[in-house]
C-alpha cells in the first residue's frame, strides 16, 4: 500500500490539481458588458446650432432680427434626454501570431441624423447607433489596432472632464472613424502611433447636391497621422499631425475633374494629475476641420479651364481644463477657445463650412467656460454644470475672414446629468 500511495497521489495531482490547490485554467475566452444609463435636464438662454435635439449645443446663432427689431433668436429653450445611455462589450480570445488579441463593440442611442422639422418620420436620434468596433493584436511593444473608434486627434486621455456631452467640442476634436492603427513603444514612456483612417459618420462638407461623405469616398488617399506621446505616472503629454487628401467632386461644370482638397494638421496636449488635482490642456490648428465637429472647412474657386479648384479654411482652437481628484466631490472647471482663420487665398467661388449664416456672413470666433461639480457614490454621479458660450460673427472679406459688422451674442446653458455606471 505504502508503494501504491505516491503512485495514486500522483494521478489524483493531474486529473484534479486544480481544484485542490486552488488554480484556474486561464480563460481562452472572456467576455464583459459595461455601460451606463444616463439623464440630462438641460436649459438654454439662446437658440444655438446644435446635434440630437439641443443635447449637444455647438455656439449661439446670430442675431435675425424681425419687422420690429426685435432678435428671433433671442429666444430660451429646454429639454430631458436620456438619449446618450451607453452600452459595450469586450472580448478577448486565445493569442494570434503570437500576439494578445482582444476587441470590443460599444454603442449608444443618439442616433446618426436629425429630425427634419419639415418632413414627417425623419431622423433616428433615440435608434442604436455605432460608436466603437475594434480589433486590437497586442505584442509586447507593438499593437495593431483594426476598425472603428476614436479620431487619433481626440486623445482619450486627455479629453475636456465637462459634464455636457459635447466633451468639449468645437474646441476639443470628436468622433469616431475607420481605421489602421500601428503604436510602437519607443521605451517606457514614449509610444509612436501611426494612423490611416477614413472618415464615417463625421464628414467633411459635401458640395451641393453631391451625397455625405463623398469628398472621403471620391479619395483614393486615407488620411495619414503620426503622434509621439510621453507618458508617466502622472503625466500624459504629446504632439502630432496628420495630412487629408480629399476629392469633393469627380465633375465639374460638365467635365471630368481631379481637384484635390488638401490639409495638413498639427495638435499638441499636456496631462497632469495627481491624487488631489487633474490639468489638462490641448491645442490644434488646421485646415477643413468639420469633420472634427470644429469650425472650419473649404472653399471653392473658378478657373479658367471651367473646373473647381478647392482650399481649406483654417481654424486654431485650444481649450483648459483644472478639476478635482476627489473620490466624492469633484468640482471642475472648463475654458476653450476657437477662431476662423479664414481661406489663404481670396476670391473664392463658395463654401462649404460650418458655422455660415447665408452666403456672407459667419462666426469668426467662439469661446466657452463653464463650471461643474461632480457628487460621486459607488457607481452613481450627479453633476450640476453652468456654461456660457459667446459667439462673434460677422461680414466675410473675400478670403473668408471676418472683418466687419460684427455682432456678439451669447448662451447660457444650465444643466444636471445623473449617471449609473455598470
Amino acid at each position: 500500500m505504502k508503494k501504491t500511495q505516491p503512485i495514486l497521489t500522483g494521478v489524483v495531482a493531474l486529473l484534479f490539481g486544480n481544484i485542490l490547490f486552488g488554480q484556474e485554467k486561464p480563460k481562452e475566452w472572456d467576455i464583459s458588458l459595461y455601460g451606463f444609463a444616463r439623464a440630462d435636464y438641460i436649459f438654454d438662454s439662446r437658440k444655438s446650432a446644435y446635434v440630437r435635439e439641443y443635447n449637444l449645443n455647438l455656439y449661439p446663432l446670430d442675431v435675425a432680427k424681425d419687422t420690429n427689431g426685435e432678435d428671433k433668436n433671442a429666444t430660451g429653450s429646454s429639454n430631458f434626454l436620456s438619449v446618450t445611455s451607453r452600452i459595450g462589450v469586450k472580448f478577448k480570445g486565445p493569442d494570434v501570431f503570437k500576439a494578445k488579441i482582444s476587441g470590443n463593440i460599444e454603442g449608444d442611442f443618439f442616433g446618426n441624423t436629425e429630425v427634419n422639422a419639415n418632413t414627417s418620420g425623419t431622423g433616428s436620434i433615440g435608434l442604436f447607433r455605432l460608436r466603437h468596433a475594434t480589433i486590437k493584436l497586442d505584442w509586447t511593444k507593438t499593437s495593431l489596432t483594426f476598425g472603428q473608434t476614436w479620431y487619433p486627434t481626440f486623445v482619450p486621455e486627455v479629453f475636456p472632464g465637462v459634464a455636457n456631452f459635447n466633451t468639449g467640442i468645437m474646441f476639443n476634436p470628436f468622433g469616431w472613424a475607420s481605421q489602421i492603427r500601428f503604436k510602437q513603444k519607443l521605451s517606457d514612456k514614449i509610444s509612436l502611433d501611426l494612423v490611416a483612417y477614413k472618415d464615417r459618420e463625421f464628414t467633411a462638407s459635401s458640395v451641393t447636391g453631391t451625397a455625405p461623405n463623398t469628398p472621403s469616398f471620391n479619395s483614393t488617399i486615407p488620411t495619414l497621422h503620426g503622434q509621439l506621446q510621453f507618458k508617466n505616472k502622472n503625466i500624459v503629454a504629446g504632439v502630432g499631425a496628420e495630412f487629408q487628401s480629399l476629392k469633393p467632386v469627380t465633375e465639374s461644370g460638365g467635365l471630368v475633374s481631379d481637384e484635390k482638397l488638401n490639409s495638413s494638421t498639427v495638435f499638441g496636449y499636456f496631462k497632469y494629475s495627481n491624487d488631489d488635482i487633474i490639468a489638462k490642456f490641448y491645442g490644434i490648428y488646421g485646415g477643413n476641420l468639420t469633420h472634427l465637429v470644429m469650425l472650419g472647412g473649404y472653399g471653392s474657386y473658378a478657373n479658367s479651364n471651367g473646373i473647381d479648384s478647392y482650399k481649406p479654411t483654417r481654424t486654431s482652437s485650444f481649450w483648459l481644463d483644472i478639476a478635482s481628484n476627489k473620490q466624492k466631490i469633484a468640482p471642475g472647471i472648463f475654458a476653450g477657445y476657437t477662431k476662423n482663420n479664414g481661406l489663404s487665398d481670396a476670391g473664392y467661388k463658395a463654401l462649404y463650412m460650418r458655422g455660415l449664416n447665408g452666403t456672407t456672413r459667419a462666426v469668426d470666433n467662439v469661446w466657452r467656460v463653464s463650471a461643474r461639480v461632480d457628487f460621486k457614490e459607488n457607481k452613481f454621479k450627479l453633476t450640476p454644470e453652468v456654461e456660457y458660450t459667446a459667439a462673434t460673427w460677422g461680414t466675410m472679406d473675400t478670403s473668408a475672414k471676418v472683418t466687419s459688422a460684427k455682432e456678439n451674442v451669447g448662451n447660457f446653458r444650465a444643466l444636471v446629468s445623473a449617471t449609473y455606471s455598470f
